[in-house]
Formats: C-alpha cells, sequence, structure tokens
C-alpha cells in the first residue's frame, strides 16, 4: 500500500509540473496523460487507463461516458446505473452522482477481471430533472448507446455486452430488444436486481419483447431484496419470458449487508458487502461463454 501511495504521490507532481509546463493543452487530454496507472490488490500487474468520452449520437446531442481499458480486455460492459440514470461525469471523470451505486462501485472490479467498462451517464440532452426518467425505453436512448457501442468496437474487436441494475435493467433490455446483432447490438446482457413489477416509471423486464432476444442473458438477482418491485418471488416472471433464450441462466446470491431504504444502494438490493463475489460470477458467466478462462 505504500508503494501505491508513493506512486500517486509522484502522479500527483508530475501532473503539476506538466500543467504549469503545457497550460494550453486541454482538459480532455489532461484527463487522458494525467491519471496514474492503477493496480488491483489481487493482481498487482494490472494496469488501466481511464479517460472521459463524449460521443455524437442524435443531432446536438453528445452521449458521455467513463472508459476504463485494462491492458489485454477480453470483453467490454457498458453499466447502466439505476435510478435517475444521473451520473453527472465530470470532464475529469468525477460522478456527481450515484457514486454508490453496485455497478459504479464496482467498476474496478470488472477491469480487475479484464473487462473494458463503460459507464454511462444521461446524455447531452438529459442532464436535468427527470434525467433518464421516461426516457429508458424509447429510441433516442437506443439511438444514443448504438453510437456508443460503434465507438468501443472501433476501439477493439471484442465483444460488447450491456450491464444493467435495478432501473438500469430497463435500459439493458430494452435496447438489447431493439438491436440484434447484425444491426450493432449487444453480444450479451445481464440483468441484475431486475424491475420485475410495473410502475409509472415504466414497463417492467418481464413485459418487454424479450423473446426476440437471441444472445445470451445472465440474470442475477439477491434472494432477499427487499425492492417491491424487485421481489425474488417475481423472478419466475422474468425468466418464463426468456424462455426463447437459448444460453441464459439465473444466478441467485444471498447474504451481505442491508443498510437504509431496501431499493436503494446499500441494501441488499445493491449486493452490499458481497460486490466481489457478484461481479466474479459475472466475469466468470461471460467468460465461459464466450470459450475462454481468463
Amino acid at each position: 500500500m505504500r508503494a501505491i501511495r508513493k506512486l500517486k504521490d509522484l502522479a500527483s507532481v508530475a501532473t503539476h509540473l506538466w500543467r504549469m509546463t503545457f497550460p494550453s493543452l486541454s482538459l480532455t487530454l489532461l484527463t487522458l496523460f494525467a491519471i496514474a496507472p492503477a493496480w488491483s490488490q489481487t493482481n498487482p500487474a494490472l494496469q488501466f487507463t481511464q479517460q472521459v468520452v463524449d460521443v455524437p449520437t442524435r443531432p446536438g446531442v453528445t452521449q458521455r461516458f467513463v472508459y476504463l481499458v485494462p491492458q489485454h480486455p477480453v470483453a467490454t460492459v457498458i453499466l447502466f446505473a439505476g435510478g435517475e440514470g444521473s451520473l453527472r461525469i465530470s470532464p475529469e471523470g468525477e460522478f456527481g452522482g450515484g457514486r454508490g451505486n453496485f455497478l459504479v462501485r464496482s467498476r474496478q472490479l470488472f477491469v480487475e477481471r479484464s473487462f473494458a467498462v463503460a459507464v454511462v451517464d444521461a446524455p447531452s440532452d438529459r442532464q436535468s430533472y427527470p434525467f433518464l426518467s421516461g426516457f429508458r425505453q424509447t429510441p433516442q436512448h437506443v439511438e444514443d448507446i448504438k453510437a456508443v457501442m460503434a465507438w468501443l468496437r472501433r476501439q477493439s474487436e471484442i465483444p460488447v455486452w450491456l450491464i444493467g441494475t435495478s432501473r438500469g435493467t430497463q435500459s439493458a433490455a430494452f435496447i438489447s430488444t431493439q438491436l440484434d446483432q447484425a444491426n450493432g447490438g449487444p453480444d450479451g446482457l445481464v440483468l441484475t436486481s431486475s424491475i420485475l413489477r410495473e410502475n409509472n416509471a415504466g414497463r417492467a423486464v418481464p413485459d418487454m419483447a424479450l423473446s426476440a432476444l437471441r444472445i445470451p442473458v445472465l440474470v442475477v438477482h439477491h434472494e432477499q431484496d427487499g425492492c417491491k418491485l424487485c421481489a425474488f418471488s417475481d423472478m419466475p416472471r422474468l425468466m418464463n419470458a426468456l424462455s426463447a433464450v437459448s444460453q441464459k441462466e439465473l444466478i441467485s446470491v444471498r447474504g451481505g449487508v442491508s443498510q437504509g431504504d431496501p431499493c436503494e444502494a446499500r441494501a441488499y438490493h445493491g449486493y452490499n458487502g458481497i460486490e466481489q463475489d457478484v461481479v466474479t460470477r459475472i466475469a466468470d458467466w461471460i467468460t465461459a461463454g464466450m470459450g475462454r478462462k481468463e
């Protein structure tokens, strides 16, 4: 840990000197060059880079995401946070909202398993209330994420998977039903803490056209999830709706710590305390389906 702190201190000094020497460099370039190499505790040799990307999508609209890339990624995962989807990502890669979300706080765990990671924000025209509420199941949302997937595939010719949690499953599932692989759609789908009951914030995942899916689908759910829209007892509805999917599985988990609102990120709903185990099981399932192991 002392070595890591020293590296971070050196990186901070280097960044300061860089800014003093080249004050005219854009913030985007500084973001690319000023980030210190990061190592995971489980694999000290693992390094990754991070940058903030703004991809043009619809006329006058851009889609921002944080992009983390290990040295030899086996696949890319696009992470969809829940709630209103308001991450308010700064040009420096700081999160103005949603930092505690399961997928957002676990993003580096995916990197440690050799996945490139794109954490998507709301698009530029949805940066105020209600953000992604009422937008997740629209053609515009599909168009935005299609542009992100195209950009990611230009960076590396590896599979692209969508992973959503809570209301993020409404984004990931809907986009997957609207875009097949031949039309720029994802190579696989992971649904964690899925919205299983309909309310005024949009259709529940089981009510979508899931019969159109022809990609692998992994469902992960906490058996003790106390959120009324995500009760584990409703899981048969989702699995039945996926009956046409040839490669699918339900992984149920237990344990961890539940704090606060049962629908929030630090409850069982957000896999509090078992993030490492959940990410490992997701990563193993994806890599096994690709016919390769790390």
